[in-house]
C-alpha cells in the first residue's frame, strides 16, 4: 500500500511504522529477520530500511527481499549526495522490479571525503523530483521539528521542506523529538506555510545514555528536564533507564494520539521489544 493510501486511514493502529537498519555483516541478517518478525503482531503500515550511514554504500537488496518475503510493506531509504542520476535510476528500476511502492528520499550526510560527493544531486528536493519523474513510487521526506542542524533557522528549514513537498513528496516523517510542544509548533508552522501533507511523528525510545548523547550531538533535539533528571538518576542502572524510557515514550505517544497525530514512526535501533512494549501500553 502506498503512503497516500496509508495516511487516509483514521485508525492510528493502521498508521504505525518502524525503522530498522542493515547489520554490517551478512551473517547477522537472519537475527534481524527473527527480530523483525516480532512486529507482525502489530501489523505495521510499513517497515523502513535505512541507507548506510555516511552518504555512501547501499541498503541491501537481499535484505529488502528477505523482509518483503515476511509479508511486510517495506520502504527503503535512499540518499543522493554521493549518487549519480544513472545510479539512482538503476536503483529505482531494481526497487520497482521487487514491487516496492514507497521510498524515503534524503540528501544524506556529507561524507568526510568530499570526493565522494557527486554533482547530480545537491539537495533532497532534486532527488524527490527525479524519483517522481522516473518512477511510480510514493515518496516520503524528512522533517525537522527543531530545524535541521545545517539550517540557519527553522524558517529556512521549512522553506527547504516546502521545496520537497512541491517536488512531489507524499508524506513527512519527522526526526525524533522528546518535547511534544516542539512537534505541535512545527505542525502549526507547516500548515501556515500551506503544507497539507501528512506529518508523521518520529519516535525514538530512550535506550541508553550513549544513544542520547550521540543523537543530541548530531541533531537539534531538546531534552525535557524530566529526561535529563532520569538520565542522571539512572546513569549506573541501564535497565532502570530503559524502563523509564518505555514509560516516557508511552506517555509521549499517548499525548500525540490524543492530539490526532497523523501517524507514528518508531526508530527501533533494531530493538523491537522496546517499541512493542510502548505500543502495548497505549493501544
Amino acid at each position: 500500500m502506498k503512503l497516500k493510501e496509508i495516511y487516509k486511514h483514521k485508525d492510528i493502529k493502521e498508521k504505525i511504522s518502524f525503522e530498522i537498519f542493515p547489520p554490517k555483516e551478512l551473517s547477522d541478517y537472519p537475527k534481524l529477520i527473527t527480530e523483525t518478525q516480532k512486529l507482525k503482531q502489530l501489523n505495521p503500515a510499513f517497515i523502513s530500511l535505512t541507507w548506510n550511514a555516511g552518504g555512501c554504500g547501499n541498503s541491501s537488496f537481499e535484505l529488502i527481499k528477505l523482509i518483503k518475503a515476511q509479508n511486510f510493506n517495506i520502504m527503503p531509504h535512499f540518499t543522493c549526495i554521493s549518487s549519480t542520476k544513472n545510479e539512482v535510476l538503476k536503483h529505482l528500476q531494481e526497487l520497482q522490479s521487487l514491487n516496492i511502492e514507497n521510498i524515503l528520499a534524503l540528501r544524506g550526510d556529507i561524507p568526510s571525503d568530499k570526493n565522494l560527493c557527486k554533482k547530480d544531486f545537491c539537495f533532497a528536493n532534486e532527488l524527490v523530483e527525479f524519483i517522481k519523474n522516473n518512477s511510480n513510487l510514493s515518496i516520503a521526506v524528512a522533517g525537522y521539528p527543531e530545524g535541521h542542524i545545517d539550517a540557519n533557522s527553522i524558517t529556512e528549514d521549512i522553506d527547504n521542506l516546502k521545496k520537497k513537498i512541491d517536488a512531489g513528496a507524499d508524506a513527512i516523517i519527522t526526526q525524533l523529538f522528546f518535547d511534544n510542544s516542539k512537534f505541535y509548533k512545527y505542525v502549526e508552522l507547516l500548515r501556515k506555510k500551506g503544507i497539507t501533507t501528512p506529518i508523521i511523528a518520529g519516535i525514538m525510545p530512550i535506550l541508553s545514555q550513549k544513544q542520547i548523547d550521540k543523537m543530541t550531538r548530531l541533531a537539534n533535539i531538546t531534552l525535557p528536564d524530566i529526561v535529563k533528571e532520569n538520565l542522571e538518576k539512572y546513569k549506573d542502572s541501564p535497565s532502570d533507564l530503559q524502563e523509564f524510557g518505555i514509560d516516557f515514550s508511552s506517555q509521549q505517544c499517548q499525548n500525540l494520539i490524543e492530539s490526532n497525530v497523523e501517524g507514528l514512526h518508531f526508530f527501533t535501533l533494531n530493538k523491537m521489544k522496546t517499541s512493542i512494549n510502548i505500543l502495548n501500553n497505549i493501544l
